[in-house]
């Protein structure tokens, strides 16, 4: 599995000229989920990417988790985190899980995060969006489930 985590100042996805979901302060997370991905990792994955603590604190160190915060969530499925490029030019996404598990897995994470975090927000899986975010920072991290 694996999480870009953009920290934000807002973030909106917009399907087919329909703002969908929302957020001010917080996270926009791109999700890529592979065949071997199961509940268990997506429960790691969201404790690494609920705790990470990436705001600025009084002091100005990154110091403060998306709790301390009271940031949004905005989580979007993105099966292209699994392209692989190695062979021409073209990318393969074999590697990506298939559809149907990935769609559970998607919103078994959703379902997670709102036990845990009071704004979460959502784009639609297999759809095509159109998303936009002013990354605050800017503050982009990779998690991947093999590294943590």
């Amino acid at each position: 599995m694996r999480f870009v985590v953009q920290r934000v100042q807002y973030s909106k996805v917009t399907v087919e000229d329909q703002v969908i979901g929302k957020i001010n302060k917080g996270y926009m997370v791109l999700i890529g989920i592979s065949a071997e991905d199961t509940k268990e990792i997506a429960d790691k994955m969201i404790r690494k990417m609920i705790n990470l603590r990436i705001f600025e604190d009084d002091n100005g160190k990154t110091n403060l988790s998306l709790k301390d915060v009271k940031g949004g969530l905005l989580l979007i499925s993105q099966f292209t985190l699994y392209a692989d490029c190695k062979k021409g030019n073209r990318p393969s996404f074999v590697k990506a899980g298939p559809p149907d598990m990935a769609k559970e897995l998607y919103e078994y994470i959703i379902h997670e995060c709102k036990k845990q975090v009071e704004q979460v927000e959502t784009g639609s899986f297999g759809a095509d969006m159109k998303v936009e975010l002013l990354n605050d920072g800017p503050f982009t991290i990779w998690l991947d489930s093999d590294e943590i």
